[in-house]
């Protein structure tokens, strides 16, 4: 049973810092002279206002569901995965791959596509989990070169290997995409795809897997303590590769779900898209929890759908929606801070008692 509601309450502190998010950007729309009731408004119409809106918020919670989801499972086991995003643009990559050279039945041609584009992003995820494993080499760090490494690999195969030097692919064979009409339709054409289906599914793996099984529980030990760990008889060098690899396979299977279903083609970019950094913000904000990530991807998703018909509506920038984000993180992390420094004050009162 859901205990009761209090100060220290990770639900509690989230609502009043999604609260607190969205004051904070209503007076920046009135510091800047934009009705923030407008706004508002029609950032929330954009979602909820008829089946199409809500097909491509659902689109766009989707990737936010398996980013956050590869970055709170990397937290819940003492790693810090900021190379979610590296290893997103590396599963899209395979799965382009695979869904333009590959020649398959339409069914089995997705689930290959959707599994290379997992393990790429696994194989991508072990490299600074090995470098951390045995070297020490912090992740964080190997992480963020292997971004821009997989951003130049990707740009290098869609210039000259996926095309004839031309900035984008050609579109994967349809047999490869998962797209359905029954979604299409529910949805009034919105790009609506399996991939919120497999995102669900991904959920309960990560709930299961952390919570439920042997393995999670191991996973969980070594992330809150290694040292005690290791002296249980837990391999930590084996469970921090292993964390980083699950957490780069779901980052991986993200990439492939938004190229198979939302974009079917693959471009060069010139920067990072920066939906792994998202996730970032997803995990902290879900409190690391499979569920809590849901219900901060449909809050995150919800303000980038509907912030776009803020600039169109009230002519708000959607740099103020930014504006939001920034500020609920601040104040989640303030929470968190704040309940960190009661931790010590209190494991130091112990300390000093029972001496």
């Amino acid at each position: 049973m859901i205990g009761k509601l209090n100060r220290n309450s990770t639900l509690l502190s989230s609502i009043i810092s999604i609260i607190l998010g969205m004051l904070v950007g209503a007076i920046a729309m009135l510091l800047s002279g934009y009705d923030p009731i407008s706004a508002y408004g029609a950032l929330f119409s954009s979602v909820f206002g008829s089946a199409s809106d809500m097909g491509e918020t659902l689109r766009t919670i989707t990737p936010l569901i398996f980013a956050g989801l590869a970055v709170a499972l990397a937290f819940r086991t003492g790693m810090f995965n900021i190379g979610v995003e590296g290893q997103l643009v590396i599963g899209s990559l395979a799965a382009a791959f695979v869904g333009l050279k590959l020649e398959l039945p339409p069914v089995l041609h997705a689930i290959v596509a959707l599994v290379v584009g997992a393990l790429a992003g696994a194989i991508w995820a072990l490299i600074p989990g090995l470098l951390k494993a045995i070297r020490g080499v912090h992740e964080v760090i190997v992480c963020i070169m292997m971004n821009w490494i997989a951003l130049f690999l990707s740009n290098y195969m869609v210039g000259k290997v996926l095309s004839n030097n031309s900035d984008s692919t050609e579109k994967i064979h349809p047999s490869a995409s998962i797209r359905v009409d029954f979604l299409t339709d529910m949805f009034d054409g919105a790009r609506v795809h399996l991939g919120l289906i497999l995102a669900i599914l991904t959920t309960i793996f990560v709930y299961v897997l952390l919570f439920r099984t042997k393995l999670g529980y191991e996973l969980r030990a070594v992330g809150l303590n290694p040292d005690a760990s290791e002296y249980a008889g837990m391999s930590v060098k084996r469970n921090i590769i292993l964390s980083m690899m699950i957490s780069g396979g779901i980052a991986g299977l993200a990439g492939a779900v938004e190229l198979l279903g939302t974009s079917e083609y693959l471009a060069i970019n010139p920067s990072l898209p920066g939906t792994g950094f998202d996730g970032i913000a997803v995990a902290l904000l879900g409190a690391n929890t499979p569920i809590g990530v849901v219900l901060s991807s449909m809050l995150f998703g919800g303000l980038f759908n509907g912030g776009s018909n803020m600039q169109y509506v009230a002519e708000v920038p959607f740099e103020v929606i930014r504006i939001v984000f920034a500020a609920i993180i601040l104040f989640v992390a303030a929470n968190f801070v704040k309940q960190l420094g009661n931790r010590k004050n209190r494991k130091k009162k112990g300390e000093k008692a029972s001496a």
